[in-house]
């Protein structure tokens, strides 16, 4: 068996070919969506007066970061079917292999070609389509989408170890929470409770002023009760915690991320399963880079009669069949069936279980 993993000029030609071929891809398909994408909101950004230099800068140059990243499984998988194919029907992979080099050793190149694309993408995800993403969401704020209304109700949360607090809603236009109950437990008994029919969010002195509050303490088995028609309090949530949509996640860079879930964890967020598919996602996708080309290589490798019209068909829907997945795959998060670390890196552990059986078969 051939272990000799210096770089040959042949790998140098593969790996030159592969992300080449990724990249003219990439350019290709992002040409072809940003045409589609401006018919279809042309009217948006004439009838709000979106300014042309956010269009293009604000909007397009921070939607590309995110639609490359998106699809990046499919452009890996069509980069190497396309020129694996051609390899296989000139006949290179076949003298390639009749000059001694091992099937095995053939796919070095590829897989020093998957490093580089993963490690692109890594980037991408965990540094640079967070600020990305969060410059596209305020220009879709202002001049696409309408204005951002919180529908949560009934929000608990844990401020800190023993300390909870509870809301029966919250009102986005006036910054006021309704139904505030601030509770304390010790030693699994209720220390104090405040209670307040309202609680406005006070800017200049960042606390909480309550309304017709009622203050209950617990000492030595007798009750204080304390009330009042205004108290200003201060407790680590802010307007921002309730106003933070379900898509917040994506404008975070990865330590960012990590701290919000951290933190939402304490509080027994609910919304923590959305930053924690982000997490997990982030780290999954650029992993595929090697199990697609794995599975590509195998299926493309073996000269087929009608050139590679049917390789290409064949990596095309198993891309696709590849990103449906892992999107189906938040599924089992959102019902509480698996962990987000368990349900989103399920797709590569199938597809590296069809990529191996795929290359055991290919021709050697």
């Amino acid at each position: 068996m051939d272990y000799n993993f210096k770089i040959t000029i042949l790998d140098r030609y593969i790996i030159r070919k592969f992300i080449g071929t990724f990249f003219f891809a990439l350019l290709l398909i992002i040409v072809i969506v940003i045409i589609f994408d401006i018919s279809e909101h042309i009217a948006d950004f004439v009838d709000n007066h979106a300014p042309l230099k956010e269009i293009a800068f604000k909007y397009y140059g921070n939607f590309i970061p995110k639609f490359v990243n998106m699809f990046s499984p499919m452009f890996v998988f069509i980069a190497v079917i396309f020129f694996t194919s051609k390899l296989a029907s000139n006949s290179e992979i076949v003298a390639i292999l009749a000059g001694g080099i091992s099937f095995k050793r053939l796919m070095y190149p590829y897989f020093i070609s998957a490093t580089v694309i993963a490690l692109f993408s890594l980037v991408l995800n965990l540094f640079l389509i967070p600020p990305a993403n969060k410059g596209r969401q305020e220009f879709q704020s202002k001049y696409i989408k309408t204005k951002f209304e919180n529908t949560n109700r009934d929000m608990h949360y844990q401020m800190s170890p023993g300390n909870f607090l509870y809301v029966e809603s919250f009102s986005v236009w006036n910054k006021t929470a309704y139904r505030f109950t601030l509770e304390t437990i010790e030693d699994h008994r209720l220390v104090s409770k405040l209670s307040a029919e309202s609680a406005a969010w006070d800017s200049t002195k960042n606390c909480w002023a309550l309304r017709n509050y009622h203050l209950r303490k617990y000492v030595n088995g007798k009750e204080i009760l304390t009330s009042g028609k205004t108290l200003d309090t201060a407790v680590v949530i802010t307007v921002e915690d309730f106003m933070r949509k379900k898509n917040v996640v994506e404008e975070l860079n990865f330590f960012k991320l990590n701290d919000l879930i951290e933190t939402q964890k304490l509080r027994g967020d609910k919304m923590v399963m959305y930053a924690q598919i982000e997490k997990h996602t982030r780290f999954a996708m650029p992993f595929s880079a090697f199990i697609l080309t794995l599975i590509g290589v195998s299926l493309s490798s073996k000269k087929r009669r009608g050139g590679i019209g049917l390789n290409i068909g064949v990596g095309i829907a198993l891309s696709f069949s590849y990103i449906l997945f892992m999107q189906f795959s938040q599924m089992f998060v959102y019902t509480g069936t698996l962990p987000p670390a368990v349900a989103l890196w399920i797709p590569n552990i199938l597809y590296a279980f069809i990529g191996a059986f795929l290359y055991r078969i290919a021709p050697k």
